[in-house]
Protein backbone atom coordinates (compact mmCIF):
# COMPACT_ATOMS: atom_id res chain seq x y z
CA UNK A 1 0.00 0.00 0.00
CA UNK A 2 1.26 3.49 -0.83
CA UNK A 3 2.29 5.14 2.46
CA UNK A 4 0.26 8.26 1.84
CA UNK A 5 -2.92 9.19 0.02
CA UNK A 6 -3.30 11.73 -2.74
CA UNK A 7 -4.83 14.98 -1.60
CA UNK A 8 -7.64 15.17 -4.15
CA UNK A 9 -9.70 17.67 -2.22
CA UNK A 10 -6.91 19.66 -0.59
CA UNK A 11 -4.98 22.57 -2.00
CA UNK A 12 -1.43 23.45 -1.07
CA UNK A 13 1.67 21.36 -0.41
CA UNK A 14 1.25 17.63 -0.78
CA UNK A 15 3.30 14.58 -1.66
CA UNK A 16 2.59 12.62 -4.83
CA UNK A 17 3.07 8.88 -5.21
CA UNK A 18 6.47 7.74 -6.45
CA UNK A 19 6.95 7.31 -10.20
CA UNK A 20 9.66 5.80 -12.35
CA UNK A 21 10.69 9.14 -13.85
CA UNK A 22 13.97 10.80 -12.94
CA UNK A 23 12.28 14.04 -11.91
CA UNK A 24 12.68 14.57 -8.12
CA UNK A 25 9.47 13.77 -6.31
CA UNK A 26 7.62 16.66 -4.64
CA UNK A 27 8.63 16.82 -0.98
CA UNK A 28 11.27 14.08 -1.37
CA UNK A 29 14.04 16.38 -0.07
CA UNK A 30 11.78 17.60 2.70
CA UNK A 31 11.11 13.96 3.67
CA UNK A 32 14.84 13.28 3.95
CA UNK A 33 14.83 15.63 6.96
CA UNK A 34 11.28 15.78 8.31
CA UNK A 35 8.13 13.68 8.40
CA UNK A 36 5.95 16.75 8.84
CA UNK A 37 5.43 20.06 10.60
CA UNK A 38 2.41 20.39 12.92
CA UNK A 39 0.69 23.30 14.61
CA UNK A 40 -1.04 22.30 17.85
CA UNK A 41 -3.46 24.70 19.51
CA UNK A 42 -5.82 24.68 22.49
CA UNK A 43 -9.48 24.35 21.56
CA UNK A 44 -12.03 25.16 24.29
CA UNK A 45 -14.22 22.23 23.27
CA UNK A 46 -11.64 19.68 22.13
CA UNK A 47 -8.65 20.59 24.30
CA UNK A 48 -5.34 20.19 22.50
CA UNK A 49 -5.91 19.77 18.76
CA UNK A 50 -3.85 19.76 15.56
CA UNK A 51 -4.65 22.94 13.69
CA UNK A 52 -2.42 22.36 10.70
CA UNK A 53 -0.11 19.71 9.19
CA UNK A 54 2.41 20.15 6.36
CA UNK A 55 2.55 18.48 3.91
CA UNK A 56 -1.23 18.26 3.90
CA UNK A 57 -1.41 14.62 2.89
CA UNK A 58 1.20 13.22 5.24
CA UNK A 59 -0.29 10.07 6.69
CA UNK A 60 -0.36 10.07 10.48
CA UNK A 61 -2.66 7.61 12.25
CA UNK A 62 -5.28 8.99 14.64
CA UNK A 63 -3.29 7.49 17.51
CA UNK A 64 -0.13 9.31 16.39
CA UNK A 65 -2.01 12.60 15.98
CA UNK A 66 -3.51 12.28 19.48
CA UNK A 67 -0.10 11.54 20.98
CA UNK A 68 1.48 14.52 19.21
CA UNK A 69 -1.29 16.77 20.57
CA UNK A 70 -0.72 15.77 24.20
CA UNK A 71 3.07 15.70 23.97
CA UNK A 72 3.25 19.16 22.37
CA UNK A 73 1.94 21.09 25.39
CA UNK A 74 3.66 21.37 28.78
CA UNK A 75 1.72 19.83 31.63
CA UNK A 76 -0.47 22.38 33.39
CA UNK A 77 1.65 21.89 36.53
CA UNK A 78 4.72 23.23 34.71
CA UNK A 79 3.33 26.77 34.55
CA UNK A 80 5.33 27.62 31.42
CA UNK A 81 4.69 31.25 30.47
CA UNK A 82 6.41 32.78 27.48
CA UNK A 83 8.31 30.55 25.03
CA UNK A 84 9.35 26.98 25.91
CA UNK A 85 11.30 24.42 23.89
CA UNK A 86 11.46 20.70 24.56
CA UNK A 87 11.39 17.38 22.74
CA UNK A 88 9.59 14.06 22.85
CA UNK A 89 9.87 10.58 21.33
CA UNK A 90 6.84 8.77 20.01
CA UNK A 91 6.28 5.12 19.13
CA UNK A 92 4.91 4.91 15.60
CA UNK A 93 1.80 2.87 14.91
CA UNK A 94 2.24 -0.77 13.95
CA UNK A 95 2.01 -1.56 10.25
CA UNK A 96 2.80 1.87 8.80
CA UNK A 97 5.57 2.28 6.26
CA UNK A 98 8.91 3.25 7.82
CA UNK A 99 10.09 5.31 4.86
CA UNK A 100 8.55 7.15 1.92
CA UNK A 101 11.47 7.50 -0.40
CA UNK A 102 14.03 4.88 0.56
CA UNK A 103 16.85 7.31 1.46
CA UNK A 104 16.92 5.80 4.93
CA UNK A 105 19.26 2.92 4.15
CA UNK A 106 21.78 5.13 2.34
CA UNK A 107 21.89 7.56 5.26
CA UNK A 108 21.99 4.88 7.99
CA UNK A 109 24.77 3.02 6.21
CA UNK A 110 27.21 5.88 6.85
CA UNK A 111 25.80 7.42 10.08
CA UNK A 112 26.98 6.49 13.60
CA UNK A 113 24.52 4.12 15.31
CA UNK A 114 23.37 6.79 17.76
CA UNK A 115 22.42 9.16 14.90
CA UNK A 116 20.68 6.72 12.58
CA UNK A 117 17.07 7.23 11.52
CA UNK A 118 14.66 5.20 13.63
CA UNK A 119 12.29 2.70 12.04
CA UNK A 120 9.88 2.43 14.98
CA UNK A 121 9.85 5.92 16.56
CA UNK A 122 9.38 9.57 15.67
CA UNK A 123 11.20 12.42 17.39
CA UNK A 124 9.17 15.56 18.05
CA UNK A 125 10.74 18.99 18.61
CA UNK A 126 8.44 21.58 20.17
CA UNK A 127 8.36 25.37 20.36
CA UNK A 128 5.46 26.29 22.70
CA UNK A 129 4.21 29.83 23.30
CA UNK A 130 1.84 30.82 26.11
CA UNK A 131 1.14 34.53 26.60
CA UNK A 132 -1.76 36.56 27.95
CA UNK A 133 -4.21 37.51 25.26
CA UNK A 134 -7.47 39.29 26.11
CA UNK A 135 -8.90 38.50 22.66
CA UNK A 136 -8.92 34.77 23.44
CA UNK A 137 -11.77 33.37 25.55
CA UNK A 138 -9.43 31.57 27.90
CA UNK A 139 -7.30 34.69 28.34
CA UNK A 140 -4.15 33.08 26.93
CA UNK A 141 -2.63 32.47 23.51
CA UNK A 142 -1.43 28.82 23.58
CA UNK A 143 0.14 27.25 20.56
CA UNK A 144 2.96 24.86 19.67
CA UNK A 145 4.93 24.57 16.46
CA UNK A 146 6.25 21.02 16.19
CA UNK A 147 8.67 19.41 13.72
CA UNK A 148 8.45 15.63 13.53
CA UNK A 149 11.42 13.65 12.24
CA UNK A 150 13.09 10.26 12.40
CA UNK A 151 16.44 12.01 12.88
CA UNK A 152 17.68 12.54 16.47
CA UNK A 153 19.10 16.01 15.64
CA UNK A 154 17.89 17.80 18.77
CA UNK A 155 20.27 20.74 18.42
CA UNK A 156 19.59 21.35 14.73
CA UNK A 157 15.80 21.18 14.97
CA UNK A 158 15.58 23.34 18.09
CA UNK A 159 17.77 25.90 16.29
CA UNK A 160 15.46 25.68 13.26
CA UNK A 161 12.42 26.31 15.48
CA UNK A 162 14.12 29.34 17.06
CA UNK A 163 14.29 30.85 13.57
CA UNK A 164 10.82 29.96 12.27
CA UNK A 165 8.49 29.77 15.32
CA UNK A 166 8.53 33.45 16.45
CA UNK A 167 7.94 34.50 12.84
CA UNK A 168 5.15 31.95 12.40
CA UNK A 169 3.30 33.07 15.54
CA UNK A 170 3.27 36.58 14.05
CA UNK A 171 2.44 35.80 10.39
CA UNK A 172 0.83 32.33 10.59
CA UNK A 173 0.09 29.98 7.69
CA UNK A 174 1.66 31.57 4.56
CA UNK A 175 4.95 31.85 6.45
CA UNK A 176 4.93 28.11 7.24
CA UNK A 177 4.31 27.14 3.63
CA UNK A 178 7.33 29.19 2.57
CA UNK A 179 9.50 27.51 5.21
CA UNK A 180 8.48 24.01 4.11
CA UNK A 181 9.28 24.87 0.49
CA UNK A 182 12.71 26.11 1.58
CA UNK A 183 13.39 22.88 3.49
CA UNK A 184 12.37 20.97 0.35
CA UNK A 185 15.36 22.62 -1.37
CA UNK A 186 17.90 21.51 1.26
CA UNK A 187 20.61 19.05 0.25
CA UNK A 188 20.15 15.52 1.62
CA UNK A 189 21.57 14.75 5.09
CA UNK A 190 24.90 13.10 4.24
CA UNK A 191 27.21 11.97 7.07
CA UNK A 192 30.69 13.46 6.80
CA UNK A 193 29.69 16.48 4.71
CA UNK A 194 29.32 20.14 5.66
CA UNK A 195 25.84 21.26 4.65
CA UNK A 196 24.37 24.75 4.25
CA UNK A 197 20.67 24.87 5.11
CA UNK A 198 18.94 28.17 4.23
CA UNK A 199 15.68 29.14 5.92
CA UNK A 200 13.98 32.54 6.34
CA UNK A 201 17.08 34.56 5.48
CA UNK A 202 19.35 32.54 7.76
CA UNK A 203 21.83 29.88 6.63
CA UNK A 204 22.50 27.17 9.20
CA UNK A 205 25.77 25.35 8.56
CA UNK A 206 25.91 21.83 9.99
CA UNK A 207 28.05 18.74 9.78
CA UNK A 208 26.62 15.28 10.47
CA UNK A 209 29.30 12.96 11.90
CA UNK A 210 30.25 9.92 9.85
CA UNK A 211 30.49 6.35 11.11
CA UNK A 212 34.19 6.19 10.16
CA UNK A 213 35.17 9.21 12.27
CA UNK A 214 36.73 8.73 15.69
CA UNK A 215 34.09 9.69 18.31
CA UNK A 216 35.12 12.82 20.14
CA UNK A 217 37.75 13.68 17.53
CA UNK A 218 37.88 16.94 15.63
CA UNK A 219 35.91 16.76 12.38
CA UNK A 220 37.85 17.16 9.17
CA UNK A 221 37.52 20.77 8.00
CA UNK A 222 36.19 21.01 4.48
CA UNK A 223 37.18 23.89 2.22
CA UNK A 224 34.44 26.40 1.56
CA UNK A 225 33.57 26.45 -2.13
CA UNK A 226 31.05 29.28 -1.95
CA UNK A 227 30.78 32.69 -0.34
CA UNK A 228 27.38 32.69 1.26
CA UNK A 229 25.36 35.81 1.95
CA UNK A 230 24.27 36.09 4.64
CA UNK A 231 27.19 34.49 6.44
CA UNK A 232 26.14 31.09 7.81
CA UNK A 233 25.31 30.41 11.44
CA UNK A 234 27.60 27.48 12.27
CA UNK A 235 26.06 24.91 14.62
CA UNK A 236 28.85 23.11 16.53
CA UNK A 237 26.79 19.90 16.54
CA UNK A 238 23.50 18.64 15.14
CA UNK A 239 22.76 16.56 18.24
CA UNK A 240 24.94 17.34 21.25
CA UNK A 241 23.34 19.13 24.19
CA UNK A 242 25.08 21.19 26.87
CA UNK A 243 25.98 18.10 28.88
CA UNK A 244 27.36 20.05 31.81
CA UNK A 245 24.22 22.16 32.17
CA UNK A 246 22.11 18.99 32.17
CA UNK A 247 24.25 17.23 34.80
CA UNK A 248 25.49 20.08 36.99
CA UNK A 249 23.17 19.31 39.92
CA UNK A 250 24.06 15.58 39.80
CA UNK A 251 27.79 15.82 39.07
CA UNK A 252 28.80 13.80 42.11
CA UNK A 253 26.59 10.93 40.88
CA UNK A 254 27.68 10.88 37.21
CA UNK A 255 29.44 7.54 37.66
CA UNK A 256 26.28 5.92 38.99
CA UNK A 257 24.11 7.42 36.25
CA UNK A 258 26.55 6.15 33.60
CA UNK A 259 26.26 2.62 35.02
CA UNK A 260 22.45 2.79 35.11
CA UNK A 261 22.45 3.79 31.42
CA UNK A 262 25.02 1.14 30.48
CA UNK A 263 22.89 -1.54 32.15
CA UNK A 264 19.60 -0.26 30.70
CA UNK A 265 17.99 0.12 34.12
CA UNK A 266 14.44 1.56 34.45
CA UNK A 267 14.77 5.25 35.38
CA UNK A 268 12.24 8.03 35.94
CA UNK A 269 13.33 11.68 35.74
CA UNK A 270 10.88 13.95 37.59
CA UNK A 271 11.52 17.53 36.53
CA UNK A 272 9.93 20.97 37.01
CA UNK A 273 9.46 21.53 33.25
CA UNK A 274 9.42 19.56 29.98
CA UNK A 275 12.61 21.40 28.98
CA UNK A 276 14.56 20.07 31.97
CA UNK A 277 12.88 16.67 31.62
CA UNK A 278 13.69 16.17 27.94
CA UNK A 279 17.23 17.56 28.09
CA UNK A 280 18.10 15.39 31.10
CA UNK A 281 16.77 12.20 29.48
CA UNK A 282 18.63 12.90 26.22
CA UNK A 283 21.82 13.69 28.17
CA UNK A 284 21.51 10.38 30.04
CA UNK A 285 21.04 8.43 26.79
CA UNK A 286 24.07 10.15 25.22
CA UNK A 287 26.30 9.41 28.22
CA UNK A 288 27.16 5.93 26.88
CA UNK A 289 28.15 7.11 23.38
CA UNK A 290 29.41 5.49 21.12
CA UNK A 291 27.33 2.58 22.44
CA UNK A 292 23.72 2.74 21.29
CA UNK A 293 21.15 2.90 24.10
CA UNK A 294 18.86 -0.02 23.14
CA UNK A 295 16.09 0.42 25.71
CA UNK A 296 13.13 2.73 25.19
CA UNK A 297 13.36 6.36 26.28
CA UNK A 298 10.78 9.15 26.44
CA UNK A 299 12.22 12.64 26.96
CA UNK A 300 8.72 13.86 27.89
CA UNK A 301 5.97 11.48 29.02
CA UNK A 302 2.41 12.31 30.10
CA UNK A 303 -0.55 10.48 31.63
CA UNK A 304 -2.25 10.71 28.21
CA UNK A 305 0.49 8.69 26.51
CA UNK A 306 -0.77 5.55 24.76
CA UNK A 307 1.91 3.53 26.62
CA UNK A 308 0.87 4.91 30.02
CA UNK A 309 -0.77 1.66 31.20
CA UNK A 310 2.04 -0.43 29.78
CA UNK A 311 4.69 1.50 31.70
CA UNK A 312 2.83 1.97 34.98
CA UNK A 313 1.46 -1.54 35.59
CA UNK A 314 2.44 -3.03 38.94
CA UNK A 315 1.85 -6.64 37.93
CA UNK A 316 5.36 -6.97 36.50
CA UNK A 317 8.82 -5.46 36.88
CA UNK A 318 9.29 -1.99 35.33
CA UNK A 319 10.43 -2.14 31.68
CA UNK A 320 13.84 -1.03 30.40
CA UNK A 321 12.86 2.56 29.75
CA UNK A 322 13.82 6.10 30.80
CA UNK A 323 10.83 8.38 31.32
CA UNK A 324 10.93 12.14 31.72
CA UNK A 325 7.85 13.49 33.55
CA UNK A 326 6.63 16.74 35.12
CA UNK A 327 3.24 15.86 36.64
CA UNK A 328 3.41 15.29 40.47
CA UNK A 329 0.88 12.49 39.93
CA UNK A 330 3.80 10.32 38.82
CA UNK A 331 5.43 10.46 42.27
CA UNK A 332 2.85 8.00 43.54
CA UNK A 333 2.56 6.08 40.25
CA UNK A 334 6.26 5.28 40.08
CA UNK A 335 6.83 4.37 43.73
CA UNK A 336 7.77 0.83 42.71
CA UNK A 337 10.42 1.92 40.19
CA UNK A 338 14.01 1.19 41.29
CA UNK A 339 15.65 4.49 40.22
CA UNK A 340 14.02 7.93 40.42
CA UNK A 341 15.82 11.21 39.76
CA UNK A 342 13.90 14.12 41.31
CA UNK A 343 15.12 17.47 39.94
CA UNK A 344 14.15 20.95 41.01
CA UNK A 345 14.81 24.37 39.56
CA UNK A 346 18.55 24.92 39.58
CA UNK A 347 19.48 27.12 42.54
CA UNK A 348 23.03 28.27 42.97
CA UNK A 349 24.55 28.13 46.43
CA UNK A 350 27.34 30.65 46.21
CA UNK A 351 29.28 29.73 43.09
CA UNK A 352 28.42 26.00 43.16
CA UNK A 353 25.17 24.31 42.13
CA UNK A 354 23.59 22.42 45.00
CA UNK A 355 24.18 18.70 44.45
CA UNK A 356 21.17 16.41 44.79
CA UNK A 357 21.57 13.68 47.40
CA UNK A 358 21.10 9.93 47.22
CA UNK A 359 17.98 8.89 49.14
CA UNK A 360 16.30 5.64 50.04
CA UNK A 361 13.35 4.59 47.91
CA UNK A 362 11.18 4.21 51.00
CA UNK A 363 11.29 7.99 51.50
CA UNK A 364 9.54 8.59 48.18
CA UNK A 365 6.45 6.77 49.40
CA UNK A 366 5.60 9.69 51.65
CA UNK A 367 5.15 11.74 48.44
CA UNK A 368 8.43 13.47 49.21
CA UNK A 369 8.87 16.35 46.79
CA UNK A 370 12.49 17.03 47.70
CA UNK A 371 15.15 16.80 45.04
CA UNK A 372 17.31 13.71 45.14
CA UNK A 373 18.13 10.40 43.48
CA UNK A 374 15.96 7.74 45.06
CA UNK A 375 17.65 4.37 44.56
CA UNK A 376 19.16 1.39 46.35
CA UNK A 377 21.71 0.87 43.55
CA UNK A 378 25.32 0.28 44.57
CA UNK A 379 27.88 1.18 41.91
CA UNK A 380 30.34 -1.42 40.65
CA UNK A 381 33.02 1.24 40.06
CA UNK A 382 34.34 3.95 42.34
CA UNK A 383 33.71 7.63 41.68
CA UNK A 384 36.29 9.53 39.69
CA UNK A 385 36.95 12.17 42.34
CA UNK A 386 39.53 13.94 40.16
CA UNK A 387 36.88 14.56 37.47
CA UNK A 388 34.34 15.94 39.95
CA UNK A 389 36.99 18.13 41.57
CA UNK A 390 38.06 19.46 38.17
CA UNK A 391 34.49 20.32 37.15
CA UNK A 392 33.60 21.95 40.48
CA UNK A 393 36.82 23.96 40.30
CA UNK A 394 35.80 24.98 36.77
CA UNK A 395 32.57 26.42 38.16
CA UNK A 396 34.47 28.51 40.70
CA UNK A 397 36.82 29.75 37.98
CA UNK A 398 33.83 30.51 35.74
CA UNK A 399 35.04 28.15 33.02
CA UNK A 400 32.60 28.36 30.06
CA UNK A 401 29.88 25.72 30.02
CA UNK A 402 31.05 24.53 26.58
CA UNK A 403 34.49 23.73 28.02
CA UNK A 404 32.95 22.00 31.04
CA UNK A 405 30.76 19.93 28.72
CA UNK A 406 33.77 18.97 26.60
CA UNK A 407 35.61 17.69 29.71
CA UNK A 408 32.59 15.69 30.87
CA UNK A 409 31.80 14.30 27.42
CA UNK A 410 35.42 13.24 26.87
CA UNK A 411 35.48 11.45 30.25
CA UNK A 412 32.24 9.54 29.56
CA UNK A 413 33.35 8.67 26.02
CA UNK A 414 36.71 7.30 27.20
CA UNK A 415 35.01 5.33 29.96
CA UNK A 416 32.53 3.75 27.52
CA UNK A 417 35.24 3.02 24.95
CA UNK A 418 37.41 1.47 27.63
CA UNK A 419 34.50 -0.76 28.67
CA UNK A 420 33.70 -1.83 25.09
CA UNK A 421 37.30 -2.40 23.90
CA UNK A 422 37.79 -5.80 25.63
CA UNK A 423 34.45 -6.95 24.20
CA UNK A 424 35.50 -5.88 20.70
CA UNK A 425 38.87 -7.64 21.07
CA UNK A 426 37.20 -10.85 22.20
CA UNK A 427 34.68 -10.64 19.36
CA UNK A 428 37.53 -10.39 16.84
CA UNK A 429 38.94 -13.66 18.22
CA UNK A 430 35.65 -15.39 17.32
CA UNK A 431 36.13 -14.65 13.62
CA UNK A 432 37.32 -17.64 11.54
CA UNK A 433 40.89 -17.24 10.19
CA UNK A 434 40.97 -15.85 6.66
CA UNK A 435 42.87 -18.93 5.41
CA UNK A 436 39.83 -21.06 6.29
CA UNK A 437 37.72 -19.22 3.70
CA UNK A 438 37.65 -21.48 0.63
CA UNK A 439 35.73 -21.07 -2.63
CA UNK A 440 35.07 -24.82 -2.57
CA UNK A 441 33.38 -24.89 0.85
CA UNK A 442 30.51 -23.14 2.58
CA UNK A 443 31.51 -19.97 4.50
CA UNK A 444 33.15 -20.86 7.86
CA UNK A 445 31.15 -20.27 11.04
CA UNK A 446 31.77 -17.52 13.59
CA UNK A 447 32.39 -19.03 17.02
CA UNK A 448 29.72 -18.51 19.69
CA UNK A 449 30.13 -15.82 22.34
CA UNK A 450 31.05 -17.40 25.70
CA UNK A 451 30.68 -15.15 28.74
CA UNK A 452 33.00 -17.34 30.82
CA UNK A 453 35.63 -17.40 28.09
CA UNK A 454 35.41 -13.61 27.79
CA UNK A 455 35.88 -13.19 31.55
CA UNK A 456 39.16 -15.11 31.34
CA UNK A 457 40.49 -12.57 28.82
CA UNK A 458 39.98 -9.64 31.20
CA UNK A 459 43.24 -10.17 33.11
CA UNK A 460 45.29 -9.39 30.00
CA UNK A 461 42.80 -7.31 28.01
CA UNK A 462 40.75 -5.59 30.71
CA UNK A 463 39.63 -1.94 30.63
CA UNK A 464 42.63 0.38 30.39
CA UNK A 465 41.41 2.84 33.01
CA UNK A 466 42.67 3.79 36.44
CA UNK A 467 39.09 3.69 37.72
CA UNK A 468 38.94 0.98 40.37
CA UNK A 469 36.05 -1.31 41.17
CA UNK A 470 34.31 -4.54 40.28
CA UNK A 471 34.67 -4.53 36.50
CA UNK A 472 33.87 -8.26 36.31
CA UNK A 473 30.58 -7.76 38.15
CA UNK A 474 29.71 -4.87 35.82
CA UNK A 475 30.32 -7.01 32.73
CA UNK A 476 28.21 -9.87 34.10
CA UNK A 477 25.34 -7.44 34.77
CA UNK A 478 25.82 -5.87 31.33
CA UNK A 479 25.34 -9.28 29.68
CA UNK A 480 21.75 -9.28 30.99
CA UNK A 481 20.97 -5.83 29.59
CA UNK A 482 19.23 -4.81 26.33
CA UNK A 483 22.35 -2.78 25.45
CA UNK A 484 24.52 -5.90 25.28
CA UNK A 485 21.90 -7.71 23.24
CA UNK A 486 21.62 -4.81 20.78
CA UNK A 487 25.39 -4.35 20.54
CA UNK A 488 26.04 -8.08 20.00
CA UNK A 489 23.31 -8.48 17.37
CA UNK A 490 24.68 -5.53 15.38
CA UNK A 491 28.31 -6.67 15.60
CA UNK A 492 27.45 -10.29 14.79
CA UNK A 493 25.54 -9.17 11.70
CA UNK A 494 28.54 -7.07 10.57
CA UNK A 495 30.90 -10.01 11.16
CA UNK A 496 28.65 -12.38 9.20
CA UNK A 497 28.58 -9.93 6.29
CA UNK A 498 32.39 -9.71 6.40
CA UNK A 499 32.76 -13.53 6.23
CA UNK A 500 30.28 -13.68 3.34
CA UNK A 501 32.17 -10.92 1.51
CA UNK A 502 35.51 -12.75 1.96
CA UNK A 503 33.89 -15.95 0.71
CA UNK A 504 32.51 -14.20 -2.37
CA UNK A 505 35.92 -12.62 -3.05
CA UNK A 506 37.54 -16.07 -2.83
CA UNK A 507 35.02 -17.46 -5.37
CA UNK A 508 35.64 -14.51 -7.73
CA UNK A 509 39.41 -14.98 -7.44
CA UNK A 510 39.09 -18.71 -8.18
CA UNK A 511 36.94 -18.05 -11.25
CA UNK A 512 39.42 -15.51 -12.61
CA UNK A 513 42.40 -17.82 -12.07
CA UNK A 514 40.74 -20.81 -13.76
CA UNK A 515 37.46 -19.84 -15.45
CA UNK A 516 36.97 -23.25 -17.14
CA UNK A 517 37.54 -25.47 -14.12
CA UNK A 518 35.10 -23.94 -11.69
CA UNK A 519 32.29 -26.24 -12.82
CA UNK A 520 34.53 -29.31 -12.75
CA UNK A 521 35.71 -28.84 -9.18
CA UNK A 522 32.47 -28.16 -7.43
CA UNK A 523 32.66 -29.48 -3.90
CA UNK A 524 29.99 -30.29 -1.33
CA UNK A 525 28.76 -26.69 -1.37
CA UNK A 526 27.59 -26.75 -5.01
CA UNK A 527 24.21 -25.21 -4.37
CA UNK A 528 25.44 -22.50 -1.99
CA UNK A 529 28.16 -21.45 -4.41
CA UNK A 530 25.78 -21.34 -7.38
CA UNK A 531 23.56 -18.99 -5.35
CA UNK A 532 26.48 -16.76 -4.43
CA UNK A 533 27.85 -16.83 -7.99
CA UNK A 534 24.52 -15.55 -9.27
CA UNK A 535 25.95 -12.05 -9.73
CA UNK A 536 28.95 -10.90 -11.68
CA UNK A 537 32.23 -10.92 -9.83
Amino acid sequence: MDPFDSADSLEGPSRSAATDTEVPEPWSRFSAWLECVCVVTFDLELGQAIELIYPYDVRLTEKEKTSICYLSFPDSYSGCLGDTQFSFRLRQSVGRSSSWFGQEDAYNKDAPVALQKEHAHFHGYVYFRQVKDASVKRGYFQKSLVVVSRLPFVNLFHSLLQVIAPEYFEKLEPCLETVCNEIDQWPAPVPGQTLNLPVMGVVMQVRIPSKVETPGGSPVKQPQTENLLPAPTVLPSVHELDLFKCFQSVLIHVQMLWELMLLGEPVVVMAPSPTVSSETVLALVSSITPLRYCGDYRPYFTIHDSEFKEYTTRTQAPPNVILGVTNPFFIKTFQCWPHIIRLGDLKMSGDLPKQVKLKKLAKLKSLDTKTGIYTAYKTFLHKDKALIKRLLKGIQKKRPSEAQSAILRRHLLEQTQSFILPLESYLESLMPPQRSVSPWKTPPQIRSFSQDEFMKTLEQAGPQLTLKGDWTGLYRRFFRSPNFDGWYRLRHREMTQKVERLHLEAICAAKKENPTSSEQHEGPADVDQRQIRGGDC
